[in-house]
């Protein structure tokens, strides 16, 4: 089930939702909007290898904005730092996103209970856009959770993206045994 708009202020003033900077004006129907933050990274090398760190370029959107390029994958972040203890969040493009031919993610949509950071965006585009720092980007959708959560993400100790960071993050799947 889908969190309405006063489901998602009743765990907000509970706590269980928690998000920074936080305005009322971005609570949607079923869904809260998120923005751009101001700093986007590329991969260094061309070729990325999935049993390595691959390292990263970081950069701050300019005032003007930035032009992004097709075939080339940007890594971006939420404006909003965000919390979820009692519901799994989604993340999804807003539709005016969607039609200037801007991916947000490329599968990375579903956040877990115990989520508490800013959510790193996987950004494609299908043809030259120019973007701008606090642009809305996206929008959080939060669905209920049936039972007792045994593993909060932000308590595992195997979890890959735990650090406090208003910078994109790079793929972790180096960490991974395969």
């Amino acid at each position: 089930m889908i969190l309405s708009d006063k489901e998602i202020l009743i765990a907000i003033e509970k706590g269980e939702i928690v998000i920074e900077p936080y305005d009322r004006s971005c609570l949607g129907t079923n869904s809260y909007d998120v923005h751009l933050g101001k700093y986007l990274a590329t991969y260094v090398d061309p070729v990325l290898d999935a049993k390595k760190h691959n390292q990263i370029t970081t950069f701050e959107i300019p005032e003007d904005g930035f032009v992004l390029q097709p075939n080339t994958l940007y890594l971006g972040v939420t404006l909003e730092y965000t919390e979820t203890h009692a519901s799994v969040p989604f993340l999804e493009g807003k539709s005016s996103v969607g039609r200037l031919g801007i991916d947000i993610h490329a599968t990375a949509g579903k956040g877990d209970v115990g989520f508490c950071n800013h959510w790193t965006l996987e950004i494609s585009v299908s043809q030259q856009v120019r973007v701008y720092h606090g642009m809305p980007i996206g929008q959080l959708i939060y669905f209920s959770v049936e039972g007792e959560i045994e593993n909060y993400y932000n308590k595992k100790a195997n979890a890959k993206y735990n650090d406090r960071t208003s910078k994109p993050v790079e793929s972790m799947m180096w960490k991974n045994k395969f």
